[in-house]
């Protein structure tokens, strides 16, 4: 990993472990007896994530389009002339 991203990875690990600890000395008020446990939210966020990537991975094959979708008469900005184009 490059410089950047390891002061951004480790900035979020930091700023997540921060929220964890602000969790027990906050004071809530829970409208369930869950959200009343230390640590809930940094969980519940943790899981939501998870889960959220866990789904898009099973979604992907659905969703993933061929390389040339969209056909073979769309000319990209940067491409080549391809061989046998008349321009």
């Amino acid at each position: 990993m490059n410089r950047a991203a390891i002061i951004a990875q480790r900035s979020l690990i930091v700023a997540c472990v921060a929220s964890l600890i602000a969790g027990f000395f906050i004071e809530h008020h829970p409208h369930f007896a869950f959200e009343a446990w230390p640590g809930f939210f940094a969980g519940f966020g943790f899981l939501a994530y998870c889960c959220i990537v866990l789904g898009a991975k099973q979604l992907r094959p659905w969703l993933r389009r061929e390389e040339d979708h969209y056909g073979d008469d769309v000319e990209l900005t940067n491409s080549q002339p391809r061989e046998g184009d008349d321009d």
